[in-house]
């Protein structure tokens, strides 16, 4: 997957993903659809990034806009099922 994962940033005009930021989208798109419903993933993920891109934008590092969006994610959240 990261091979793949890295040519279509390529392709997009972006860097290469991060270790951190590779593994801490992952995790997102796991929460959303563990706690939310699997369909909801890839939107949550789209808008995430549409919030990401605003941030940087903004003046914030990728890895900043990347660990705040995702933190306001979390926050939307429901609490995980106790198991």
């Amino acid at each position: 997957m990261g091979e793949w994962i890295d040519e279509l940033a390529v392709a997009v005009g972006q860097p290469p993903l991060t270790p951190d930021e590779a593994g801490e989208i992952l995790r997102v798109a796991r929460e959303v659809a563990h706690r939310i419903e699997r369909k909801a993933t890839p939107l949550a993920a789209f808008l995430l990034g549409l919030d990401v891109a605003g941030r940087i934008a903004g003046g914030d590092s990728r890895a900043t806009a990347v660990e705040a969006s995702s933190a306001d994610l979390d926050r939307l959240l429901p609490a995980p099922d106790g198991g």
